[in-house]
């Protein structure tokens, strides 16, 4: 921390530009008229001395935060019975500081003693009195770790409570609820959409809600706000071949080395999405690098065919150019539905390879960690335990269109179909049935497939 008169040298060095003016006057009305000369003088005079005191105040009287150090180097300077002064410079800090300190933050005995007069005045403390043994008036003494104690308390519990007012609280405590509870909105999307209005942080939103200030929300309409029991690991039959012949030239080794060669080439993920176990369909999700858009389609669980038929479908509607240009590596896990590569890989009219596939190792989810932290939107609106087999491909693509327009902080807070479109226009996205919906229209809860 910088000393006194470092700070004062500061204020000098501020102060150049104003001197340099006077020499200026000097050198340029010294030959002319001495009169106009004083005059400009004194003027100068007097803004050097209005602007040194402005400078001074702010840097000298600036209220720097005393830390435990400094109140332990306060406590062992009382007992030597060092000057006020003395004691200021020691901490780098003024003499108004340290006794504002001393007199806060002493400790007195208590009843009704009387009170020395020693303590009107400074030292504000008995430590180096050398009657204090013998005297029975009331004692005041410092002591650094009460201290320091008692200023984390006030600092802690002075920003305690809620800085808005009954009606406001009210009305945003409906109004929230509604998004959260009815629409299920993502909370950042949420905060998002009402910030300019909402006139704390998000951090203030997450403390009144644990606060209990809203009655109409709490923790468990905020995700991932609490913390979430271990996974109980469930003896299923896997559904991984591990000894799929596709996977060789198809590793994540071998889409590294692509990547060397084209290290601007789209990356898409692919995974499956499953509701009840003995369910007969299935959500296939393609997911875009790029732009976090996702693909869906419901199709028949655990056939290749379906599969194959998701992809000539997407050929057909994108053209062969796009298409390529879309799916130009498609990353994936090792699953059943996924085991013949060749069926995406190949134009069967050509012969030709027209787009990549790799795969992820097993038990690996975290390879493609965008697909799966995509699929908790699918789990708002669908909850884990509920059948996928009444579902409709309407279903599917209002689930998509809904996921497609949330709020994304990773992309500054613009939606996975903006961003999208930006990249592919919109025609694509017509023909990939995506379409734009209002911030404030976003629904992810289970009504909107009703």
């Amino acid at each position: 921390m910088p000393s006194i008169v470092a700070k004062k040298k500061q204020i000098v060095k501020l102060l150049h530009p104003f001197l340099l003016l006077k020499k200026v006057n000097v050198t340029l009305y010294s030959n002319f008229l001495k009169v106009a000369f004083s005059s400009l003088m004194i003027f100068n005079i007097f803004l050097s001395i209005v602007f040194l005191l402005i400078i001074e105040r702010k840097v000298l009287m600036k209220k720097e935060r005393l830390t435990i150090e400094n109140r332990m180097l306060i406590e062992q300077l009382l007992k030597l019975n060092y000057k006020l002064k003395d004691i200021a410079d020691a901490i780098d800090s003024t003499s108004s500081t340290v006794s504002r300190e001393i007199k806060k933050r002493r400790i007195c005995s208590k009843g009704n003693l009387k009170e020395c007069d020693k303590l009107k005045r400074f030292p504000y403390v008995c430590s180096c009195c050398n009657l204090k043994v013998n005297c029975h008036k009331k004692k005041c003494y410092y002591n650094y770790k009460k201290a320091q104690e008692n200023y984390d308390y006030l600092l802690h519990y002075s920003r305690k409570g809620i800085d808005m007012s009954i009606d406001e609280i009210e009305y945003w405590n409906d109004y929230l609820a509604d998004k959260l509870k009815n629409k299920n909105q993502p909370i950042l999307h949420l905060y998002n959409t009402i910030e300019n209005e909402f006139p704390k942080s998000i951090q203030t939103f997450y403390n009144y809600v644990h606060g209990g200030y809203f009655s109409n929300i709490n923790d468990e309409m905020l995700p991932r706000s609490y913390s979430y029991k271990p996974r109980k690991r469930k003896d299923v039959a896997p559904t991984i071949r591990y000894d799929n012949p596709a996977r060789k030239g198809r590793t994540l080794k071998e889409l590294e080395e692509y990547l060397t060669i084209r290290p601007n080439a789209n990356i898409v993920e692919m995974d499956t999405v499953i509701g009840k176990f003995e369910d007969k369909k299935c959500i296939l999700t393609l997911y875009f690098r790029n732009s976090k858009l996702m693909l869906m389609f419901l199709i028949n669980k655990y056939k290749t065919s379906e599969v194959k038929r998701i992809f000539n479908y997407l050929r057909k509607k994108l053209g062969i150019e796009k298409y390529k240009e879309l799916f130009e590596i498609v990353l994936t896990d090792n699953g059943w539905e996924f085991s013949k590569p060749l069926d995406i890989e190949i134009d069967h009219l050509t012969g030709e390879k027209i787009i990549n596939v790799f795969y992820c190792e097993p038990y690996s989810s975290w390879q493609k960690g965008g697909i799966e932290r995509n699929h908790e939107f699918i789990r708002y609106i669908i909850p884990k335990g509920i059948t996928f087999d009444n579902l409709n491909n309407e279903n599917i693509t209002r689930m998509m269109n809904n996921i497609n327009n949330i709020k994304r902080k990773s992309m500054d807070f613009k939606t996975p179909y903006s961003i999208f479109t930006k990249i592919y226009g919109e025609k694509i996205s017509k023909a990939l049935h995506l379409h734009h919906i209002d911030e404030e229209n976003v629904d992810l809860s289970y009504r909107i497939l009703k």
